[in-house]
């Protein structure tokens, strides 16, 4: 092994000032073409690609892009959920000098035909998906549809197969470098508010991004691994896990689902972890299904044993080696970062959305001030608009704009300056504190002003709720929607009422009295992606929870109980 191989200084002699993801993955398939990239796991297994595979195959599939008569950078989209053969087909894009537009897998079929038809894909590949005969209607008849090697489980032969391309085709054998100006991708949001925009970022915005972030993203970890199982084509994971990769020349692990997704992580132990907050959830209820809070806070107070406890948490968690443990993409209640925090797991709340690249700011390490999302890292200016308090960010790393959309630009970029819609407050030692959206700043019926957000977090304390979605505009009080957590549905109904009238009445107490929740319902089913009440990161799409709801929450107000159930 090169000793000089996982320095950075070192990466720059052979680079040209412009680092962009091309220069680092060349640099990468050179200089270490044997060593371990990606792993991914079938069953009791690992099918590897060194660098130098997934160089031979990504040139290859490369290759095949620019015999097929496309215009150049035209867009190439990706359908799949988290595999080693999308890490593949996005650098292929990329060395073909076309744009990669990746999709989240579990689109519907209106859902997949408008992205689709909105972006033009000439080409599409499919791979790890779940509803794949659903989906393929989409397709437009003039887009080329490639699916991914048999592991993916799509067995459809209509398509061109990846294989095929690979025996066929001969690996592309120069070095293309992209312009600063040329457009890298189009990410699509997750469409909280309605249809996903398309956030076009050039190459310069991403050299921008990863030179100006390198020292808080660890890239001095040696043998740095990553665990991906958020979606690929989410700017956090796409950040995060598949560029911090690229340029530190770590491994990637996969995981192969929902069901081996803790044997998977532990498998793994990844030095590098990011989870959204609805997971640090589901890890912290899989603690206490073991061990009680109570028997977890004699512990903490034993010095010995509370090394033990500590230990044993992470081994189990498959965080036992991670030097850099972020969440982000929602908002973390405090509570839940200190609760880990007492069991040695540091996390660091990171801040941004994708219109910035994710890269807005973060938790210190080494200065931790709770309540905040951290500082905003070198190279991002931060402003708190003075009449309405949102939060603008400028930085080289904003998008060039939203795809075919010219009129919504123009609504959030102002000369220079991006509107990020998120309320928020920046302190004296440049802490950035984030409050809510300010679309989701409402009026009661009595015309004062409500953040719902920060009212929810008030009822993280309780592990009886996995979700809850405070809601009331036409009520004179907001009411609050709660999905128990497993550990709630499995407690006796009459305790999970005295433990929420509880967390209402310490809510309650620190709110002014139009804020105060006047009513909990306990909604008969969860939220997730299939039934389209949150969003494929998990967040809540809050304007379909309201609809959903709408008609109930005047007769729910009206009631005498303060906690209710569905009917």
């Amino acid at each position: 092994m090169n000793p000089s191989f996982d320095t950075m200084d070192s990466i720059r002699a052979d680079l040209q000032p412009l680092q962009t993801l091309t220069d680092f993955f060349y640099y990468r398939e050179k200089q270490h073409p044997d060593k371990l990239f990606l792993r991914q796991p079938v069953g009791d297994r690992y099918i590897d690609f060194t660098w130098g595979e997934v160089g031979r195959q990504a040139r290859i599939v490369a290759n095949y892009l620019n015999s097929i008569g496309l215009p150049p950078k035209s867009n190439i989209g990706i359908l799949s959920k988290n595999c080693a053969h999308w890490i593949i087909a996005d650098i292929a894009i990329l060395l073909s000098g076309h744009v990669s537009v990746p999709f989240y897998p579990t689109l519907t079929r209106n859902q997949l035909g408008h992205v689709l038809h909105h972006s033009g894909c000439a080409v599409l590949f499919a791979g790890k998906l779940d509803n794949w005969q659903n989906q393929k209607p989409a397709v437009p008849a003039d887009t080329q549809c490639v699916a991914f090697p048999d592991y993916c489980a799509l067995a459809d032969l209509s398509l061109i197969q990846w294989d095929d391309i690979l025996a066929q085709y001969e690996p592309m054998t120069d070095n293309p470098r992209p312009w600063p100006e040329d457009l890298f991708t189009i990410i699509y949001t997750s469409g909280t508010t309605g249809n996903p925009k398309g956030v076009m970022m050039n190459y310069r915005a991403m050299a921008s991004a990863i030179e100006n972030t390198k020292p808080m993203m660890r890239h001095d970890v040696q043998n740095a691994r990553f665990f991906s199982y958020l979606p690929l084509c989410h700017v956090a994971e796409r950040n995060f896990v598949e560029a911090t990769s690229i340029i530190t020349g770590g491994t990637i692990y996969f995981t192969e689902s929902l069901e081996t997704f803790t044997k998977n992580l532990t498998a793994a132990r990844p030095t590098h972890f990011l989870a959204v907050p609805r997971i640090w959830h589901k890890f912290q209820q899989a603690i206490l299904a073991k061990i009680s809070q109570k028997t977890i806070d004699r512990l903490l107070r034993l010095p010995i044993l509370s090394q033990i406890l500590k230990t044993q948490i992470r081994q189990r968690l498959g965080l036992s080696e991670a030097k850099l443990i972020l969440t982000g993409a929602a908002p973390m209640p405090v509570s839940l970062i200190q609760w880990f925090r007492r069991l040695g797991i540091a996390i660091q709340e990171a801040y941004g959305m994708t219109e910035n690249l994710g890269v807005v700011s973060m938790m210190p390490s080494d200065k931790i001030k709770d309540g905040t999302v951290g500082k905003a890292y070198p190279g991002m200016d931060i402003k708190i608009d003075a009449a309405t308090s949102e939060i603008l960010t400028r930085a080289e790393w904003l998008m060039s704009g939203y795809y075919h959309d010219p009129a919504m630009t123009n609504e959030v970029l102002h000369d220079g300056w991006l509107h990020t819609g998120d309320v928020g407050h920046l302190d004296q030692e440049g802490y950035l504190q984030v409050r809510g959206r300010l679309r989701d700043l409402y009026k009661t019926s009595k015309g004062e002003y409500v953040i719902p957000t920060q009212i929810e977090a008030g009822f993280a304390d309780n592990h009886l709720i996995e979700q809850v979605c405070v809601m009331g505009q036409t009520l004179p009080q907001p009411i609050a929607l709660v999905v128990l957590s497993d550990l709630g549905r499995q407690n006796d109904r009459r305790l999970v009422k005295q433990f929420l009238e509880e967390t209402v009445e310490r809510l309650n107490g620190n709110l002014q009295r139009h804020e105060q929740v006047k009513k909990v319902v306990i909604v008969k089913d969860p939220w997730t992606v299939d039934n389209n009440l949150v969003t494929p990161t998990l967040k809540i799409k809050r304007n379909v929870v309201e609809d959903r709801y709408e008609a109930k929450i005047a007769g729910w107000y009206e009631e005498t109980e303060k906690v209710i159930w569905e009917a």
